[in-house]
């Protein structure tokens, strides 16, 4: 498995955008710098952005570096899940089916309406 590439992807969700590399490793996590604890102190956004690893039973065998940009904390982690299972689903292409019947391939396209 060391002779695996990074897979890179994308994730989007509102106006928050986050770029993800997966590469294989420990389970370390690096988001803008700093550890997934203290990017996202709210246990439920650290449970949202982890649920790609549990259904595709890949937690602590991959390094994710994220850098996440706009929006707030639950677009930017509803974004980081995003990318994290699309880079998943590149990683392991037998875990894409796994990864789509839950829905976590399907981008969330709802955006705030202007005022009018």
């Amino acid at each position: 498995m060391a002779a695996q590439q990074p897979a890179h992807a994308v994730g989007r969700r509102k106006t928050s955008v986050a770029r993800v590399i997966l590469r294989p490793g420990d389970g370390r996590w690096s988001i803008n710098g700093r550890t997934l604890d203290d990017y996202f102190p709210r246990p439920a956004h650290r449970g949202r952005i982890e649920e790609p690893l549990q259904a595709s039973a890949s937690e602590g065998i991959f390094d994710i570096q994220v850098r996440v940009n706009g929006g707030g904390l639950t677009g930017q982690a509803d974004a980081i899940r995003l990318g994290l299972a699309r880079a998943l689903a590149l990683q392991a292409a037998d875990k894409r089916v796994t990864l789509r019947e839950t829905g976590m391939l399907t981008r969330d396209a709802r955006k705030v309406e202007r005022k009018k």
